[in-house]
Formats: C-alpha cells, sequence, structure tokens
C-alpha cells in the first residue's frame, strides 16, 4: 500500500470513520502498457515462483476492520447522539423519535430486534410495548437478569411506517450504528431476534427456521437466532422452541 492511501485511510480514522470500502482505496488496475517498437515480440518465460508471485499484497486488513472501543459507555453515547441526529435514510423525516439503544455498555449479551414500533417510536427507547414487556420475561424470569443487565437495540433505528419491514437500503444506512455498538459491548454471545436481524447479521437469505438451532458467529462473537417476541405473541407455540435458544443463549453467556 503506498503513502498517500496510508495517509488517507489515517485521515478517516482520525475524523471517526470506522470502516471504509477497500474499493474506496485501491487503485483501479492499470492497463498495461503498449509495447514499444523496439521491444522483442515475446519475453522470456518466466520461472515458475516467479509466475505464481502477487504482483501486490492485498491491503492489511487492520485498516479497513472497525476497531474495538477503549471505552464501551463513551462509544455508545457517541453513537446514540449520532443517530439522533441522523437523517440519512427516509425514516429520518418519518420518525417521532431515534431509538438508538439502552443497557449495559458492558452486557455479556446483546438483543438485536428488527426496528421500533410505535411505542418505541413516542419513548425513543427499544422494546418497551407489548412485545417488550415478553422480552422483560424472557430476560427476568427465563435468564434471571434484569432489562439493565443486558444491552437491547434494532437493525434500524427509526421506526419504519406501519411497522413494516425495514427496506434494504434503510438497514445498510443504519449498518454503521449497529456494528459500531456491538464492537463497543463486544458481548460474549449476540441474540438475534426475528429473521431481519439474523439476516442483516449473518449475511444471509435464510429462513429463520434454517437458522435457528446453531450457534453462528458475527465476526467473533457467538450468535444465536431464535423468534421475535412479536412473533411470540401471535404464535404462543413458538415459545417452547424459543426456550431451547435462549438457553444456549445463556450456556455461552455464562461460558468461559
Amino acid at each position: 500500500m503506498d503513502g498517500k492511501r496510508i495517509r488517507l485511510l489515517r485521515s478517516l480514522a482520525e475524523a471517526g470513520v470506522r470502516y471504509v470500502p477497500r474499493a474506496a482505496v485501491e487503485p483501479a488496475p492499470a492497463s498495461a502498457p503498449a509495447p514499444s517498437k523496439s521491444a522483442p515480440r515475446a519475453s522470456a518465460p518466466q520461472p515458475a515462483a516467479e509466475a505464481s508471485r502477487p504482483i501486490a499484497s492485498a491491503p492489511s486488513p487492520s485498516l479497513f476492520a472497525p476497531r474495538r472501543a477503549a471505552d464501551p459507555e463513551s462509544e455508545l453515547t457517541a453513537v446514540a447522539d449520532a443517530v439522533r441526529r441522523c437523517v440519512a435514510c427516509r425514516l429520518g423525516s418519518t420518525r417521532t423519535q431515534a431509538v438508538p439503544g439502552e443497557g449495559d455498555p458492558h452486557a455479556r449479551v446483546v438483543f438485536v430486534g428488527e426496528g421500533p414500533g410505535a411505542d418505541e417510536d413516542r419513548t425513543g427507547r427499544p422494546f418497551v410495548g407489548r412485545a417488550g414487556q415478553l422480552l422483560d420475561d424472557i430476560i427476568a424470569k427465563g435468564m434471571k437478569l434484569r432489562r439493565e443487565d443486558v444491552y437491547i437495540c434494532n437493525v434500524v433505528k427509526c421506526r419504519p411506517p406501519e411497522n413494516r419491514v425495514p427496506a434494504p437500503d434503510e438497514a445498510e444506512a443504519c449498518s454503521d450504528w449497529l456494528d459500531r455498538q456491538l464492537l463497543a459491548i463486544s458481548p460474549r454471545v449476540i441474540c438475534a431476534l426475528g429473521s431481519t436481524a439474523a439476516r442483516r447479521l449473518l449475511a444471509t437469505e435464510r429462513s429463520l427456521g434454517a437458522l435457528r438451532g446453531a450457534t453462528h458467529r458475527w465476526r467473533d462473537i457467538p450468535l444465536v437466532v431464535t423468534y421475535h417476541p412479536a412473533y411470540l405473541l401471535r404464535n404462543p407455540a413458538a415459545k417452547a422452541p424459543t426456550w431451547v435458544d435462549i438457553q444456549r443463549v445463556i450456556e455461552l453467556m455464562n461460558g468461559p
């Protein structure tokens, strides 16, 4: 990597940018120069080692990967402040309040849902409606924790109108906020509530049913997929398999 690109990456990092697409700083491949009239028509064959040697080494991943925050509380506060000012997608113009997330900056488990509903849009807090009450029961009665012991947030930080599923560009607009939250907290386990959260975090189009029952990973953090509490309100029979998933969350949360 040449000095100009290194200086660019350093200036972006100092400005608070935590992720830069590799294509944004890699130069376009140069076209092969036209052979001069005096050049031989055919070059001598290269030795096997030379022929297989890459033209240039790939940029160091550490220059592109988001970094873990040294101070989780300050980082989460900075994210929350930025989210409340954010108008990067259409949801910023239709919300009442943004809903960054809340909980313990040092939580062992982070719950990630889909997006705020009407109650969340009104209060600015995640999971405070009927689905939130059920999540509170899961945390308190099932996991023997207090709500303030965990961290709760959503894929999108503003309510989609009529509680519709967030559009891909809306989820993408919020992606840096969610990544920064998860990296700041660095929990022992992430619990994805519902298919929207699971697909966003795992970058997959597989169904929730196909993703349940396994321990996945978001970067180096274990991730468990289960049903969204709103789904459980409509389908009480799904509470039994959800408890199986939550037991796995507890095991990972308390593990070494």
